[in-house]
């Protein structure tokens, strides 16, 4: 591990160059990497990762051997508490976790090298199988989802215990969450990605529809004709309560990866069955808050799929949506639905995770009241905090069509509707304890 000194965040500087110039960043990352851990650093290459969000990924060699290296920079993690990168904490409990074999936890010099492999990540192999359905692939891909969900499953009972405010609060997880919707140091709300993405801003939809933060975020909402419970800023306002860190020792606190989006997992293929790993383990613990730590991975690896997240331009080809704003209520109408290889996966981890996981719960009396507001708040920050959803006014990566399957997906999540079901809802029911 790097000497642990005080520095500037060199990773957010690289960050920010890899935008424009990949390969200033490699050059910047060679030099880096060769003074963080004293190695020989020779072709580095970045790659363009859709799936890199918050991070970065490429390959180089050192010496005769080839590696893997990945880093996560958060905004203002200067300001920010608690450790990162415990992959000891997750393969000592027994999760399949691959370990770096050069590792740096300094905050703004946050980096993992690892051995490189010939193993796919599972997003690559899902991304496929969105375009390409193979129902035998497809099953093997279920089955080795399922044989992981156990395996979180028996580490999560196993580790399950009471935990203080203060055990919850010092987990990393939180940055993930709520941190993303404050200013740090200081901690004002409305702050960080949320004021930045959408406060005070214009919202672009698509047949030129733009629209105001002022005049979406109290609008009562449809999605393809139900109404839902929580306008936008309630939605927000709720997560910035219920989601303060001292607010969510309730359920316990487990050993847990955090952040096992499919980016985030090898997939091993074997003779008659496959399997999966973890890397990256930037924000596992061994406290940490029960009901969040499965939260991300249930969004990212199912509800953001088929390309709407990840590959908005192929959302704008592939869907048509549509937004209307009258008296008071925004309607987001969408053809948009998860594909047959994200359905496989949700059924496998309401079957093999949080049904069980929910019953166990409420067995240790553990389960909060309102345990699937509490998850439903997760599912709804997962996107909306991960990158802006927001095609108007400060626009990333977005377009017109893909935000408003986004803001309709991510509302959706946030509050059941108030008459009918739709696809949270008939999860939910499916995962509730008899």
């Amino acid at each position: 591990m790097a000497d642990e000194t005080t520095r500037s965040s060199r990773t957010a500087e690289i960050r920010a160059v890899a935008r424009q110039d990949p390969s200033r960043a490699a050059t910047m990352l060679e030099a880096f990497i060769a003074e963080l851990f004293d190695i020989p650093v020779a072709e580095l290459r970045i790659n363009l990762d859709q799936y890199s969000l918050n991070s970065l990924n490429g390959f180089f060699r050192s010496g005769e051997e080839n590696y893997f290296f990945k880093f996560h920079q958060e905004e203002g993690e200067e300001d920010m508490t608690g450790e990162y990168y415990r992959a000891d904490i997750l393969s000592s409990a027994g999760l399949p976790v691959d370990q770096p074999v050069h590792m740096s936890t300094l905050p703004g010099e946050q980096l993992l090298i690892y051995r490189r492999r010939s193993d796919p990540r599972f997003s690559d192999v899902l991304f496929e199988l969105d375009q390409k359905p193979d129902a035998d692939a497809i099953a093997r891909a279920r089955d080795s989802e399922s044989d992981l969900n156990g395996r979180i499953l028996s580490i999560a009972r196993s580790t399950l215990q009471p935990i203080s405010e203060e055990e919850a609060a010092a987990e990393p997880i939180h940055r993930l969450f709520y941190e993303r919707l404050i200013d740090l140091p200081g901690g004002a709300y409305p702050g960080g990605r949320f004021a930045k993405f959408y406060v005070g801003r214009q919202f672009l939809f698509p047949d030129d529809v733009s629209v105001s933060w002022g005049e979406i975020a109290d609008a009562a909402v449809t999605v393809n004709g139900l109404r839902y419970r929580a306008t936008m800023r309630q939605a927000f306002d709720e997560a910035h309560e219920r989601y303060r860190p001292a607010n969510t020792a309730a359920a316990g606190g487990i050993v847990a990866h955090g952040d096992a989006h499919n980016a985030n997992v090898w997939y091993e293929r074997g003779d008659t069955r496959d399997r999966l790993a973890f890397f990256d383990p930037a924000f596992a613990g061994d406290k940490v808050p029960s009901l969040l730590a499965e939260v991300k991975s249930t969004f990212h690896n199912i509800f953001a799929h088929p390309f709407w997240l990840y590959n908005p331009e192929m959302a704008e080809e592939r869907f048509t949506a549509r937004v209307r704003l009258k008296d008071g209520v925004v309607h987001f109408e969408t053809d948009w639905q998860p594909g047959q290889v994200r359905m496989a996966l949700l059924e496998a981890k309401a079957e093999t995770f949080w049904k069980p996981w929910l019953a166990h719960l409420r067995d240790e009396g553990l389960l909060p009241a309102d345990w699937e507001e509490i998850v439903r708040t997760g599912l709804f920050l997962s996107p909306t905090l991960v990158m802006n959803l927001n095609a108007g006014e400060g626009a990333d990566r977005h377009n017109p069509v893909s935000s408003a399957i986004g803001l309709g997906v991510a509302l959706s999540a946030a509050s059941r509707p108030i008459e009918g079901e739709d696809m949270f809802t008939r999860f939910f029911d499916a995962v509730r304890p008899e």
